[in-house]
Formats: structure tokens, sequence, C-alpha cells
């Protein structure tokens, strides 16, 4: 596969997911590290996002408990609490999947995750999070 056709893929793949969060981290790296922002879409977005054995919404509630257990990914999990939403996630699915990180992870981390979640919804008028009704 060509090159530039993985990074394009990869690149629609970011834009259909991340809502414009995953846009500003390349071009924080463009003038750094042209060639790790390429290769990111390309590799991780371009080949590994799309493939089709996990629904977009599973993908991204694993990139939340996997960035929340990393704890030091704040701009990376902005992307992906951007992209959980745009997969169907509601913020109260987001909210306790980080809570449910606090078993594995420890608090320091569901909270500092559970504030960059807090920053997303804020910026897409989504504050004060609701339960979701049992059902």
């Amino acid at each position: 596969m060509a090159g530039d056709e993985q990074y394009e893929r990869g690149l629609e793949a970011l834009r259909q997911a991340d809502g414009g969060a995953g846009q500003k981290l390349l071009e924080a790296l463009a003038d750094v590290s042209p060639e790790l922002s390429h290769r990111s879409v390309a590799w991780s977005y371009g080949d590994l996002y799309v493939r089709p054995e996990l629904a977009r919404r599973d993908r991204e509630l694993m990139c939340l408990g996997v960035l929340t257990a990393l704890g030091d990914a704040g701009s990376q999990l902005e992307v992906h609490v951007n992209g959980a939403l745009n997969a169907g996630l509601t913020p109260s699915e987001i909210v306790e999947a980080l809570l449910q990180a606090v078993v594995y992870c420890g608090v320091p981390r569901a909270v500092n995750a559970t504030l960059v979640a807090k920053k997303v919804f804020a910026e897409r008028n989504l504050l004060p999070v609701r339960p979701t009704p049992a059902g």
C-alpha cells in the first residue's frame, strides 16, 4: 500500500473520530517532527483504527482506559474523549469508564483523565453530566 493512500485513509479516519482535537495535535508536531505526525496518522489511523474487527465505539472505550492508565497522555486523551463522543458514547458512559479506571489505575490518573473529559464536555456544551437512565 502506498504511503500516501495509507496517510489519506488515516486522515479521514481521524477526522471522523476526533472532532478536530487530533488535527491540533498534528499541527503541534508539524514544526518539530512532521515524520512522527505522518506516521501516527498513517499507521495508527490508516492501518489499525480502520480494521473491522472492533467497532469504533469499542476502540475508543479501550483507548480511554489505556490512556488513563498511562497517566501522562492528556493531549491524546482529549482526542479520544472527542472520538468516544463521536462514536456514540455518552458523557455519562465516558465518566463511568474513567471511574472504573480507579480500580486498576489509581485515583490520581482517574481524576486527571476525568478532568480532561470535563474540558472536552465543556467545549461541547455537555456539562453538567447526567447519569444515563438504566434500561
